[in-house]
């Protein structure tokens, strides 16, 4: 069934149109003006989590997520900082809400398919090539019967990937079964940019201002919910078996703008 949803204009003191949700926690706050919508995060501690997120899939379960390929995704945004500087985790797309940030639902290994910020110490380094934080245009699949096949490997697997050849010889097989392909989004975020998300079947293709950052065959399977999101977490994962989590400091205000959102599906 076709699909079309926009959220735009943005009125101040109204509810948000279905099937847009806000979530906001600590100081969080969405600040709408006419033509714009604003995230903002007010300063933060390590000790309280921050967020202001619009979604479409609070109070759903995964199966009714409503978003699967073929799908086109239009943003336009710019943050209040650049990137290294704003703090925390940002950014807009898809994914299947694994961590039971918005309901009971069970909990689940990650799908998604977005742009995606992260700052020190947050480092994510599922891709070879790709730093493990700063801007991104990223898919991931980790339900996959690959990632679940090279799963008994593991307790051999993750130590090995300390030695340097081994983990640039090896760790293209593990990424490859968990459908992760980045790339850094070389623009300055606190400019006005067009992001774009084209979600095939067997392809996904990200553009800003129409020009091509990353084109691959690593699609995530739907259905997915839409988020858009500013807060102030970390996380460490990567193939060597580091791990961690926490929230980060901030002592001045920071946010993400929008001025359109517009998702199209077959």
């Amino acid at each position: 069934m076709k699909r079309w949803v926009r959220l735009t204009p943005f009125a101040p003191d109204q509810a948000l149109p279905s099937p847009w949700n806000s979530f906001v926690k600590g100081s969080g706050v969405l600040e709408a003006a006419g033509s714009t919508l604003r995230l903002l995060n007010g300063p933060t501690a390590t000790k309280q989590y921050t967020n202001a997120q619009i979604d479409d899939y609070q109070r759903l379960s995964r199966g009714d997520f409503l978003w699967r390929p073929p799908l086109w995704m239009t943003v336009r945004a710019r943050f209040s900082h650049p990137a290294g500087t704003l703090r925390g985790t940002a950014g807009f797309g898809f994914w299947n809400d694994p961590f039971l940030m918005t309901g009971l639902r069970r909990p689940a290994l990650p799908r998604v398919v977005w742009f995606f910020y992260s700052s020190p110490p947050s480092w994510l380094k599922l891709d070879l090539t790709t730093p493990g934080c700063g801007w991104k245009a990223a898919t991931l699949d980790a339900i996959r019967w690959p990632f679940f096949a090279l799963l008994p490997t593991a307790p051999v697997a993750v130590p090995l990937m300390n030695i340097g050849w081994l983990y640039r010889t090896f760790w293209p097989v593990g990424q490859r079964a968990i459908h992760v392909s980045e790339r850094l989004v070389p623009v300055n975020m606190t400019h006005w940019h067009t992001y774009q998300i084209d979600w095939q079947e067997r392809r996904v293709r990200f553009t800003v201002d129409n020009y091509p950052v990353l084109d691959c065959d690593t699609s995530p399977r739907g259905p997915l919910g839409f988020v858009l999101w500013l807060d102030n977490q970390y996380m460490v994962v990567t193939p060597w078996g580091k791990l961690g989590y926490g929230l980060v400091a901030g002592d001045s205000q920071q946010w993400l703008e929008i001025s359109q959102l517009e998702i199209e599906s077959e």
